[in-house]
């Protein structure tokens, strides 16, 4: 019988590959988007990225200090809700 994984974990396990790449990225990080937009009521962040929607809203217009701030503020989430 086949494990059923709930699609919230899924997205956290991706998530989660991308965060030692993105926080040591030599240039721009990379956007945590990974197209799944919805956010969570309890929390307040993406369900895909585990960013609030005012993080969403101004990484275009971030630094690349502050981008990888976001990335290491994700890699706290994801510790929080694997807990």
């Amino acid at each position: 019988m086949r494990r059923t994984i709930p699609v919230a974990d899924r997205y956290k396990h991706l998530l989660a590959a991308r965060v030692g790449d993105a926080m040591q990225a030599r240039y721009a990080p990379p956007s945590p988007c990974i197209s799944v937009c919805k956010i969570d009521p309890a929390t307040r962040w993406c369900v895909g990225c585990m960013r609030t929607l005012d993080e969403i809203g101004a990484w275009a217009n971030s630094s690349d200090d502050d981008k990888r701030a976001v990335w290491g503020v994700i890699a706290d989430r994801l510790k929080v809700a694997a807990a």
